[in-house]
């Protein structure tokens, strides 16, 4: 644990960062809480409202809320930031009580480590990172295989597609976004071998998730390229890639949550289906564990076969196709197919 002397210094600190993201301390739960555990989450840039990464991970907290008598607190990140401010960010929870923290997106891997380090009786979980970083006995890192649920929004693009031509948009070039775009070519490619698969990421940190502008103009450049279909994996920037579909009366895959559901109403039209990721579950799970005594911790992987990913269905616009991915869904979980990761 930290001395008292850093302890003042960190409380410090955690007042100008509540201040500055408008956590102010105060918890969120309402009525009565039932349960001694406090789970808090600490979000990535973007925070609640970004339609999806962010609020797939906040419905979960919601429902530990609603459903287990958890108190529950929470802040978001500041674009820019840095490791150091993510770790104070951390430590703002450890000092308001917080008994589990789940940090979400892998840009916290470092911070988490060094937080879990220093707060031995303090369990922490983070969603998307498995490094090293990050590892440690009080440390749950809940991770996805987002490449299958990609290679079925992949194949849904290449059915769907007229020009064959699709495009990928991803936030980040990194290893875990990489994820999403080997997914999705290995996906289209399986149903049309010579289909033309553009990508193109949008910055090289994590305002790639918090800019529809460059989202927007990435898209638009695909569709005027031809592409019909383009898949983004680039959190709240997703939002400019409907535009320019919208604008270009094209279609667009949506990421993480079931986006025809969360977007703005006037851009849902143009979604073809969403590779849903269900970090709300995985979110849910962590903190039912943790009524009941057992802290979880280690690498724990949500797949297609525990319905961890999947595509969605919503608007009626795969429906056509729903047999074929159903059989490619159906490969994957068998064994048949592998699919690949970069």
């Amino acid at each position: 644990m930290r001395s008292p002397m850093k302890l003042a210094a960190a409380l410090s600190v955690s007042a100008l960062a509540l201040s500055a993201c408008g956590g102010g301390g105060e918890d969120t739960t309402a009525g009565e809480a039932t349960s001694d555990v406090k789970a808090c989450m600490a979000y990535d840039v973007g925070g609640r409202g970004d339609q999806s990464f962010n609020d797939s991970a906040a419905k979960g907290l919601d429902k530990a809320k609603d459903e287990l008598g958890v108190t529950t607190d929470e802040v978001e990140a500041k674009q820019g930031d840095n490791d150091a401010a993510r770790e104070d960010r951390l430590n703002t929870l450890v000092d308001d009580g917080c008994t589990n923290i789940i940090a979400v997106g892998f840009i916290y891997g470092k911070a988490v480590g060094k937080a879990a380090k220093a707060n031995p009786d303090v369990h922490f979980a983070i969603i998307d990172d498995a490094s090293k970083d990050s590892a440690g006995d009080n440390v749950a890192q809940l991770t996805f295989a987002e490449q299958e649920g990609s290679y079925l929004v992949g194949a849904a693009a290449a059915l769907k597609s007229k020009t064959h031509k699709v495009g990928f948009v991803g936030g980040m070039d990194v290893p875990l976004i990489n994820k999403f775009e080997a997914g999705f070519e290995a996906g289209a490619k399986a149903v049309d071998p010579k289909i033309d698969v553009q990508v193109k990421y949008l910055a090289d940190d994590g305002s790639g998730f918090a800019d529809p502008v460059k989202g927007e103009a990435a898209a638009a450049g695909m569709y005027d390229k031809g592409a019909d279909v383009v898949y983004h994996a680039a959190g709240g920037s997703g939002t400019g890639v409907f535009k320019a579909a919208k604008k270009a009366n094209k279609m667009a895959i949506g990421v993480d949550s079931d986006q025809a559901k969360t977007a703005e109403a006037g851009l849902r039209s143009v979604i073809l289906t969403s590779m849903v990721k269900n970090v709300d579950v995985a979110v849910f799970d962590y903190i039912k564990a943790a009524t009941t005594g057992e802290n979880k911790a280690g690498n724990i992987v949500y797949d297609l076969k525990q319905d961890g990913v999947g595509y969605s269905t919503t608007g009626g616009r795969v429906d056509d196709i729903k047999d074929k991915l159903e059989g490619y869904k159906k490969d994957i979980i068998d064994g048949k197919v592998t699919v690949p990761e970069k």
